[in-house]
C-alpha cells in the first residue's frame, strides 16, 4: 500500500474542509462535490469513473487499515488516501462505527438531451431519500439508465440517497432540478404514470415501447400539470382495498419490472 498522509488534529485545515463538506448539503452543492462512504460505494465509483479517480479525495480511519477489504481498495487508488485519527473520522462519517473509506468526488452533472427518446423515469417531488435511492436502484436493475428529478425531489447525491441507492447512481444518468414544463417540451416518447384507481390495468397495457415514467410525491401524487398532460397514459396497479395506495418506491418497482417482463417475453418469442 502506498504511503499515506495522516491527520490527528481537528484544527488541521484539510480536516476542517472535509467536515464542512460532510455536514453541509449547501456547501456540497456550491462546490459541486459529493460524499460517498463505504467500500461498496467507493468500488462502484472507481468502476464507473476510474479515469477520474485522481479527482477523488479519499479518507480512511486508522482502524480501517486493519481491514483486508479496505487495504485492497486503497491499493487501487492512484494516490494514497489520508488517514484520519479514529475520533476525527467518527466526526466526519455518516455511518455509525464505519471503517471507511470516505471519498469526496465530483458530482456528475450530465446535460439533459434536447429530445427524450429513450427510457427514462421522472421523479416529481419525491421527498424521502429512501424512496429516491430505492427507485434509482430499481432503475439500474431494469436497465432504465436515465432518471430525471424535479425541483423539490430529494437531492439524488445526498449521503442518505447514496446509501439507499447502493451504488446504482454509477450506472445511471441523473438530471436534477428539471421542471415539468421542460420535461413536456422534450419528451418524444410514450408517457406513463401509475395512478390509483386508473381504469387501465398495468398488466393489460403494452409496455414494450420506450417510455417516460412519472412517479409523484408521496402524499400529493403528481403535479396537476403532469396529471392533465394529454400525453400521459394512466395505469392502475391492481391491489386489495385494504390499502389506499402503494408506496411510490414499491409502485415504481412494480411498473418497471412489469415493463422488463414484457420486453423479455417478447424478445424470447421473437
Amino acid at each position: 500500500m502506498p504511503a499515506s498522509r495522516a491527520i490527528v488534529s481537528a484544527s488541521n485545515e484539510r480536516f476542517r474542509r472535509l467536515l464542512e463538506l460532510t455536514t453541509s448539503a449547501r456547501e456540497r452543492r456550491r462546490q459541486g462535490l459529493s460524499v460517498i462512504e463505504g467500500v461498496h460505494l467507493v468500488q462502484a465509483w472507481l468502476a464507473c469513473f476510474g479515469a477520474q479517480a485522481g479527482d477523488a479525495q479519499v479518507f480512511v480511519p486508522r482502524r480501517g487499515l486493519d481491514s483486508v477489504e479496505v487495504r485492497a481498495l486503497i491499493g487501487r487508488l492512484p494516490t494514497p488516501p489520508t488517514v484520519l485519527d479514529d475520533r476525527l473520522f467518527a466526526r466526519a462519517s455518516q455511518v455509525e462505527h464505519g471503517s471507511g473509506p470516505l471519498a469526496i468526488v465530483p458530482t456528475p452533472c450530465p446535460a439533459l438531451p434536447a429530445r427524450l427518446q429513450d427510457d427514462a423515469v421522472y421523479l416529481d417531488r419525491v421527498q424521502d431519500p429512501g424512496n429516491v435511492g430505492g427507485i434509482l436502484r430499481t432503475c439500474a436493475a431494469v436497465g432504465v439508465r436515465r432518471v430525471i428529478a424535479s425541483p423539490g425531489t430529494a437531492f439524488c447525491w445526498s449521503p442518505k440517497v447514496l446509501r439507499a441507492g447502493m451504488g446504482a447512481h454509477f450506472h445511471l444518468e441523473i438530471h436534477e432540478g428539471i421542471a415539468p414544463a421542460v420535461l413536456r417540451e422534450r419528451a418524444a416518447l410514450q408517457v406513463r404514470a401509475a395512478q390509483a384507481h386508473a381504469p387501465l390495468s398495468l398488466y393489460r397495457a403494452d409496455l414494450r415501447a420506450p417510455a417516460l415514467w412519472l412517479f409523484g410525491n408521496e402524499g400529493q401524487g403528481l403535479d396537476a400539470g403532469l396529471r392533465t398532460w394529454p400525453a400521459v397514459v394512466s395505469l392502475g396497479i391492481p391491489q386489495s382495498p385494504a390499502v389506499e395506495s402503494l408506496n411510490v418506491g414499491v409502485a415504481a418497482a412494480v411498473c418497471l419490472f412489469e415493463q422488463l417482463r414484457q420486453r423479455t417475453a417478447a424478445h424470447a418469442a421473437a
